[in-house]
This record gives structure tokens, sequence and C-alpha cells, in this order.
């Protein structure tokens, strides 16, 4: 699992437009500024994944995780969110909305937090303003992921 690198891409990527299509994720904003995404690559240079981060003034959406169809089941997903935690700037939170993934992301670190607790930078995203449900789970991470 050391040998996965994220190398950046561009919102516009097809891969990563396909791969959050097929998991049923929003795509609308990921080519608005702001949002930085990436492609999770194997040891051998295989894509395994994608995911993005959106900065909020001292905080940080994470959003677009998903892991290929033939890389699930291996726990690859907790690696690439505990890599691009990594890359963050520790002093701010990590923010989330999911309408499905809630216990996968409880497993690696976050917990559930009420709307009103969240920063206004964070609920003035596309993502948690008008493109997720209201019913999306938004969560916080707690601790590192492990």
């Amino acid at each position: 699992m050391s040998a996965i690198r994220l190398e950046q891409i561009e919102g516009n990527d097809a891969g990563l437009k396909a791969a959050l299509t097929e998991a049923h994720l929003p795509t609308d904003d990921i080519e608005d500024h702001g949002r930085t995404f990436f492609r999770a690559r194997s040891s051998d240079g295989r894509a395994i994944g994608f995911l993005g981060v959106e900065h909020c003034g001292d905080d940080f959406l994470l959003r677009s995780v998903v892991v290929l169809p033939d890389h699930r089941g291996q726990g690859l997903g907790s690696v690439l969110v505990e890599r691009a935690v990594a890359g963050l700037d520790q002093a701010g939170d990590v923010f989330l909305a999911t309408t499905s993934a809630a216990p996968f992301f409880t497993r690696i670190g976050f917990s559930e937090v009420q709307r009103d607790s969240v920063p206004a930078a964070v609920l003035a995203t596309r993502q948690l303003s008008s493109i997720c449900p209201s019913s999306a789970t938004i969560m916080k991470l707690t601790r590192p992921p492990t």
C-alpha cells in the first residue's frame, strides 16, 4: 500500500469524470476554481482511484473519493484518504458530505456533525449548498485516519 502515489489532475480529467459518474458521485462542479483533484496510482502505474479536496477558508472539504471497481475491497479507500489528509494544513478541519458512505468514513476517523456546527465557508461550497441533498450526512475528521 505504501507504493500508492497521488498525482494532481485537473477537474476536467476524463478518467475522474467517468469514475465519479460510475460511482454516482456529483460532477457538476468539478471544474470550478478552488478544487484540487488527485489520481491514485499503484506501484505499476495503474490508476486505482480518485479523490478531491476543496479549500474552504481555514478548513477543507474532502470530496469525490472513489476507488475503481477492480481495486475495491483491499482497504485502498482509507489509504487514499489518509494520504490526502496528510498533505493538508493540520490547523484546518476536514469535512465531507455523504449520502451512502458514512459507515466507511466513521471507520477511518470521521464523525457526524450537525449542519449548524459547520463553518460558513464549508457550507457555502456548491457541494453543500446546492449539489448534495439536505439529507446528506456531514462529517468531520476527529482523529487521523489509521
